[in-house]
């Protein structure tokens, strides 16, 4: 086995990985609010609790993962994860279902770190950026197959669909990661470390800007959470706005995953053309855009608004998402604990917009669209956070 068809393993673990979790957490909203009839507040507080302990869990995730070796947190996690949906799947009572979602959090984070360091695993800066592309599609593609299929599924097969389709799927790829185990030592010896120049810049780009390369990890690291709280607070709330629109679970499906398609296409654009980096204005317009088309998909009557606005929502998540991680891994280099930190973020983001929105409709129970605007106005705290990190960074010089 060649150092590139190990990594074609990799990526097709990250590629599967996304499938499962996706099936799985995105219709859980799904299954809670039929079968036990949560509203948007009780979805919302559902993400909170995931995401709190997904923020966690990321820090010792990627610890592990870089102390006792990411082959071996990847079998944990994959193994763990199967046993967790065929124990959903068999207990049926609303506090078992919650507490399957707490020690699915945690245990996911066994997983994303060690795949993330898996990718750019010996990999030139050049070679680093190829693969943050290449990953950053895989995995966007396979959330964009999830959401636009998952509702089909769910209908056809019945909620149940939630916790054995990605049962199966997790347990496929420990199988398939004992069959790369067996190559990696060999590979990785046969495979030179590329040489980096201790304390170059990642790129040319980072030496024309008013602001150090390392600003910019700080101000992607601090607007990714953000594309979160949006994000989250989107597919907590997306059975109602179903209702709304009077979707059923497949048409959601359909009508619904055109911001993953527009992720996935953003993604597809910024792997070729590096024009955005160390680029503050796209960043900028990024997040404009995110606050913007995010109230039009929670606040129109119109499905062809809300289809419109998912396309701008779904670039917006993208070009924030592709920073974040990009920066992580040109700045701060390929490692677990790196990538333990891109997930703390995230799991961040997750809790707090959601944790946002259940509080206003807690405050304000006869206001139907508390949440939107609570959650707006997180957003808007965050994009003067990110403008004042940038303007007091200027005149930082590269040393």
């Amino acid at each position: 086995m060649t150092h590139r068809q190990l990594k074609v393993g990799y990526f097709t673990l990250a590629g599967l990985n996304t499938l499962a979790s996706s099936y799985y957490f995105n219709y859980l909203f799904f299954l809670l609010h039929d079968r036990f009839g949560f509203g948007n507040r009780g979805n919302l507080a559902v993400t909170a609790l995931y995401g709190l302990i997904y923020a966690v869990a990321a820090w010792p995730g990627g610890w592990f993962a870089a102390r006792f070796g990411r082959l071996l947190s990847l079998k944990l996690g994959f193994a763990g994860l199967a046993l967790l949906m065929a124990a959903g799947a068999r207990l049926p009572g609303e506090g078992a279902q919650l507490a399957v979602l707490a020690a699915y959090s945690a245990v996911l984070l066994l997983t994303w770190p060690a795949l993330e360091a898996l990718v750019s695993e010996r990999e030139s800066p050049a070679g680093v950026q190829a693969m943050v592309g290449r990953y950053n599609c895989t995995w966007a593609g396979g959330a964009a197959v999830a959401y636009f299929t998952g509702g089909k599924l769910y209908d056809a097969f019945g909620a149940g669909a939630v916790y054995w389709l990605p049962a199966g799927i997790f347990g496929a790829q420990f199988l398939l990661l004992l069959w790369l185990e067996r190559h990696h030592d060999a590979v990785l010896a046969a495979t030179p470390e590329p040489g980096r120049t201790p304390g170059a810049a990642p790129e040319a780009a980072a030496l024309n800007q008013p602001v150090p390369a390392a600003v910019f990890l700080k101000l992607a690291w601090l607007a990714n959470p953000f594309a979160y709280v949006a994000a989250n607070t989107l597919i907590a709330v997306m059975p109602e706005v179903s209702q709304r629109l009077a979707l059923s679970p497949t048409r959601t499906g359909l009508f619904c995953s055109v911001w993953f398609f527009a992720r996935l296409g953003a993604f597809a654009l910024l792997w070729r053309w590096r024009g955005w980096h160390y680029r503050f204005r796209w960043l900028l317009a990024a997040f404009l855009l995110l606050i913007a088309s995010l109230a039009m998909i929670l606040l129109s009557p119109q499905l062809w608004l809300v289809v419109a606005a998912q396309v701008f929502f779904g670039l917006a998540t993208g070009l924030i998402y592709y920073s974040s991680l990009f920066y992580s891994m040109d700045v701060g280099g390929a490692s677990s604990e790196h990538g333990g930190a891109h997930e703390a973020f995230i799991g961040a983001g997750i809790f707090l917009g959601p944790a946002v929105g259940a509080l206003a409709m807690t405050l304000a129970p006869g206001s139907p669209n508390a949440c939107t605007w609570a959650v707006s106005g997180l957003l808007t705290a965050g994009l003067g956070g990110l403008l004042w990190l940038r303007q007091s960074a200027r005149g930082v010089r590269l040393k």
